[in-house]
């Protein structure tokens, strides 16, 4: 009798939950965050670059890791998850400091956790079991972030924000990497009838050792000058990875030129991170490659090519997927280049939160399209 229920228990891809929802999100907070810092607009969960940027990475990104890595949850569960998440991002921006939206936070942080940590401890290769404690740092850090919330002034929140880019860093070189090396090798087969590169093992092994030490170098003072070769070091080599899957060869896949333009930014990312760490400057303004150039296209392109393939279509036919990947380019050199721009600087900045904002309006509008697509019997 337990069986049979558990058999017929109704359950929700994360991805159909999520995906639209970190869209959203992605595209109210930015401009939102600009009108809090130049106009007075009076939200507390974005009252600073740091809490600007806490809420990108450990509401955003986990809210797409969450889509991605979940797979199918029982209704109760997945809505009870999405429902805690809201609370801590609505609640946030009149109550930051609420005992109940810290709390929804903290235990939606903990569950994704409790749920995503064992998933990869069983895996053979010690590269996939990487995931396992990446993962676990990333929530670990989320929870411990909140206290930046109740510390005002205080150097935990900046510090440690700059800390978790560089990991997620690590993780979109990796999952990017896991994505694009069997797509690019299945158009390769299947157009030329030769194979990728694909993974490239021993060159992804090495990114892991590099940009694992450059978190627990570059944002400290004392060792930034140590991490600013290591960090070029990554940087060059996921340009070389990128470079080995043959991107020319990719002419009719704009699909895949969107990713691996997004791939590309995270080649660039470490390269300006290198010169501002050996030049002894802060290293905030140029983690906007990541955020807004690779994590933006990356994330985009993931996510509808998720829904897309769920819908038993085919992402090459999907028109907006290389826009997007330009919109998000656009968007992160027009917020590089904002504040060494002088007087324009602010029109620079909302003209990036614009572009940015536009491109996740349009994935969210095309994510649900691909959703109601999907077979109903295979919804997962």
């Amino acid at each position: 009798m337990s069986t049979k229920a558990d058999i017929s228990r109704p359950t929700l891809p994360a991805w159909r939950l999520f995906f639209p929802l970190a869209a959203l999100h992605a595209a109210i907070t930015v401009p939102l965050t600009l009108a809090v810092f130049y106009h007075g607009l009076p939200l507390g969960l974005i009252a600073s670059p740091a809490a600007h940027g806490r809420e990108l990475l450990f509401g955003f990104a986990l809210a797409v890791i969450a889509g991605y890595l979940l797979g199918p949850l029982s209704r109760r569960g997945l809505l009870g998850l999405a429902a805690l998440w809201l609370v801590a991002r609505i609640g946030g921006l009149v109550g930051p400091e609420a005992l109940p939206v810290l709390l929804a936070d903290a235990l939606f942080a903990a569950l994704l956790a409790w749920r995503l940590v064992p998933r990869f401890q069983a895996a053979k290769k010690w590269r996939n079991r990487m995931l396992s404690p990446l993962l676990g740092l990333l929530c670990l850090l989320a929870i411990a972030s909140l206290a930046g919330r109740l510390v005002q002034h205080g150097m935990l929140t900046p510090a440690l924000i700059r800390h978790a880019v560089l990991w997620l860093v690590l993780l979109m070189t990796f999952m990017g990497g896991r994505v694009l090396a069997p797509a690019i090798n299945g158009h390769l087969m299947a157009s030329r009838r030769q194979a990728g590169a694909g993974v490239q093992p021993r060159l992804e092994a090495a990114l892991i050792v590099l940009l694992g030490v450059t978190p627990l170098l570059a944002p400290w003072s004392a060792t930034a000058s140590l991490a600013a070769p290591l960090t070029a070091m990554a940087g060059l080599l996921v340009l070389w990875r990128l470079w080995r899957w043959r991107p020319w060869a990719c002419r009719q896949r704009p699909d895949l030129l969107g990713l691996m333009l997004g791939y590309a930014w995270l080649g660039v990312g470490p390269l300006l991170a290198a010169r501002v760490l050996w030049l002894g400057q802060p290293l905030g303004g140029v983690l906007h490659a990541f955020t807004v150039g690779a994590l933006g296209t990356l994330a985009s392109g993931i996510m509808l090519r998720q829904a897309i393939l769920r819908a038993k279509g085919r992402p090459e036919r999907e028109p907006l997927l290389l826009p997007l990947a330009l919109l998000f380019t656009v968007a992160a050199v027009l917020r590089l280049v904002a504040y060494p721009a002088g007087a324009a600087w602010l029109p620079l900045l909302w003209a990036s939160a614009l572009a940015w904002s536009l491109a996740w309006l349009l994935t969210a509008w095309r994510l649900l399209g691909w959703s109601r697509r999907v077979p109903s019997r295979t919804r997962i």
